[in-house]
């Protein structure tokens, strides 16, 4: 997977690693600091978090057409001077009147503003890396490297959330609300970071950044299909499109309504081997030994066997001798809400391996499912996600009712959470990955940058319905409040099932 990659791949990979580090530091704790720091209800901190994402979303249909104009290169770098500056603003503890409500919000359109000028673009840059014959078959493994970086970033970014909130109240004595701004600096932190990946190895990707189009210039696209076939690749794709709506409207409730469950419903402190999961490093220790074992059974000489072994049986080593420790010990360790939002990144980790293995087994055999067929599976594992909670839920009081009552509420184990992350993250790697796929090779050529845009809007339309669970949290029983989702992913799959003989003609 990482063999013969070109090294614009790894330099592209790190400068969003650490901007996307700083992005998902600020959505960890920014819907608990919306409730805290303005005294905000929660349908209408919802309706904030969720509009914030679906700009974050909508905004790279904008920065593609930018770019077409002035070169991707310029509209990246533009964008990591913009998103400083929003997240700059948010950096300031500013209190919680009209003022810096204002301020707030404008440090948000900054932000989507700025993420929509880099996200998509760099993205472009890394494809185009593999548009030269000699890389032209490692794209699909690229990708998934790529995707990890984005992980990986997301994976620390609780953790450095809630530490440095911490750390702000227990040293410098700043209260609660103002904490959190501290948070919201790491960002600023991380985009310096990531700028300076970016122009220390620009040489490694510069041919690739394009540039402004002369006068008259046009791009000559080959386009072979028929009318009739572009229209039908055309429907396939709003089909698809359709549904990728309510998937990110069910999925990114792991931070409003997720996160909410985690702080108003579950224990705030764990104990025994369950309280390894709520260390960082832990989860960094069982990716390396998940790594190392693929790195055994793949390699082809005996040093690289040699060597993975090593590696994955200390990791292991390591790991066993702290779950004994931990048994012996009689403390527990606090659990803060937004730290649960570390599980989806370690499982895209840990998991995209083995994801790879199976369906590379899979195609070997010829029996891999189509791309339609995969987003299907995943809306339906989507809704077993949320089965899981809705079980977990049941006898539970609604979230005002728990509010009035208090440490005399009921508070349910982290494992809920822990494994309906699990479950979401199956669904996620069934139906994110897949539908770029499908995009990119659906898509009529000279509607591909449209297409791709599509893409984005879509995910930015599902984004925004977010607030739907913001709105539904109150008096509403929680198994309700989880079933709506349940139901918005069943119909989903149906209609991808009833449509799969038209949406996988499009594919071939």
């Amino acid at each position: 997977m990482f063999k013969g990659q070109p090294k614009g791949l790894y330099a592209l990979a790190l400068a969003n690693t650490g901007e996307r580090f700083g992005y998902y530091t600020m959505l960890a704790v920014f819907a608990l600091f919306l409730r805290a720091n303005f005294g905000l209800d929660a349908g209408v901190a919802g309706t904030i978090y969720s509009t914030f994402l679906g700009l974050v979303y909508f905004m790279p249909l904008i920065g593609g057409i930018m770019a077409d104009k002035f070169g991707f290169g310029k509209m990246v770098t533009s964008g990591i001077f913009i998103m400083f500056i929003g997240y700059l603003l948010l950096s300031f503890p500013l209190g919680g009147d009209t003022l810096a409500m204002i301020a707030m919000l404008g440090a948000l359109l900054f932000i989507s503003v700025g993420t929509g000028l880099f996200k998509g673009n760099l993205q472009v840059m890394v494809g185009n890396l593999y548009d030269d014959p000699k890389y032209a078959d490692k794209r699909d493994s690229a990708f998934s490297i790529f995707y990890m970086a984005i992980n990986i970033g997301a994976l620390f970014a609780p953790t450095a959330a809630v530490k440095i909130k911490e750390w702000a109240e227990t040293s410098l004595g700043f209260s609660g609300n103002d904490a959190y701004h501290f948070s919201f600096a790491v960002a600023c932190v991380a985009l310096i970071a990531s700028i300076a990946i970016y122009y220390i190895f620009r040489p490694t990707f510069r041919h690739v950044e394009g540039g402004a189009k002369k006068k008259g210039e046009e791009a000559q696209v080959v386009d072979t299909l028929t009318p009739e076939q572009t229209k039908a690749r055309m429907i396939a794709l709003f089909l698809v499109f359709a549904v990728v709506i309510f998937f990110w409207m069910a999925f990114h409730q792991n931070g409003l309504a997720l996160t909410y469950f985690a702080d108003e419903f579950t224990e705030k402190t764990s104990e025994g081997l369950q309280s390894m999961a709520f260390n960082v490093w832990n989860l960094v220790l069982i990716i390396v030994a998940v790594y190392a074992g693929f790195s055994f059974f793949q390699s082809e000489e005996a040093k690289s066997k040699i060597v993975s072994a090593a590696i994955g049986l200390g990791v292991i080593g390591i790991l066993v001798y702290k779950c004994l420790n931990v048994l012996n010990l009689t403390h527990s360790v606090a659990v803060s809400a937004p730290i649960f939002q570390q599980f989806n990144p370690f499982y895209v980790v840990a998991l995209t391996p083995v994801s790879l293995a199976i369906f590379g087994s899979l195609a070997a055999k010829g029996k891999e499912p189509s791309a339609p067929r995969k987003i299907a599976y995943g809306m339906l594992v989507a809704a077993i996600g949320f089965a899981v909670m809705a079980f977990g839920s049941f006898g539970l009081l609604t979230p005002n009712e728990q509010a009035a009552a208090g440490e005399a509420g009921t508070f349910v184990s982290a494992n809920w959470l822990i494994s309906t992350y699990l479950v979401l993250t199956f669904a996620e790697l069934l139906l994110s990955p897949m539908g770029i796929s499908f995009v990119s090779k659906v898509a009529p050529p000279k509607y591909k940058g449209m297409m791709m845009g599509c893409w984005f809007v879509a995910t930015a339309i599902g984004n925004m319905l977010v607030a739907v669970g913001g709105l539904l949290w109150g008096n509403i029983p929680l198994w309700i409040v989880w079933s709506v989702f349940i139901v918005l992913c069943l119909i989903s799959a149906l209609f991808m099932f009833v449509m799969m003989k038209r949406l996988e003609a499009a594919t071939k």
